[in-house]
């Protein structure tokens, strides 16, 4: 009479604390029905059925006192497994748009590179007129320094504004 009492007691306990404390997703599917003594825990498991019915249909742990520990340490453990699989996520999608960024990077760079090759052969475009000026101008005598700073004047420029 008294082990079907204890029976009727534990599973009263278990199905209150599954109707006060499990409201998925705001909290775990499951609750911990803690058993203070060792006795009582050997108990709960001497009865055929009770604890896997517990936690079949009730969703509650029957946890004594020398497993509450390890039952939490498991918890612990499944809890920062899922708390590294959901950063990993973050850190993923994080990669992600870092990709597609690299590409609008890639496609800005080979932009870059197309005007500098343009302002290259510009350059070079300039240095070969440069030379061929410079080819036609091999015969003309060059001009006394004062005569040039007065010629160049007249056309507009200015020694100290070239110089500058």
């Amino acid at each position: 009479m008294a082990a079907k009492a204890i029976e009727a007691r534990l599973r009263a306990e278990a199905r209150q604390i599954r109707d006060k404390y499990l409201a998925p997703p705001h909290t775990t599917d499951f609750g911990i029905l803690f058993v203070p003594t060792e006795g009582l825990y050997a108990e709960a498991l001497r009865r055929p059925g009770l604890v896997e019915s517990l936690q079949r249909d009730l969703r509650i742990l029957v946890a004594g006192p020398t497993t509450l520990l390890a039952v939490l340490n498991s918890l612990q453990m499944g809890f920062r497994t899922l708390a590294i699989e959901k950063r990993s996520a973050e850190v993923w999608e994080v990669l992600g748009a870092v990709k597609t960024e690299f590409g609008r990077f890639g496609e800005v760079l080979a932009k870059t590179k197309k005007k500098l090759e343009e302002a290259s052969s510009t350059i070079d475009a300039a240095e070969v007129r440069t030379r061929a000026m410079t080819r036609k101008l091999k015969g003309v005598e060059a001009l006394p320094a004062e005569r040039v700073g007065g010629l160049l004047g007249a056309l507009g420029g200015d020694d100290d504004e070239a110089q500058s």
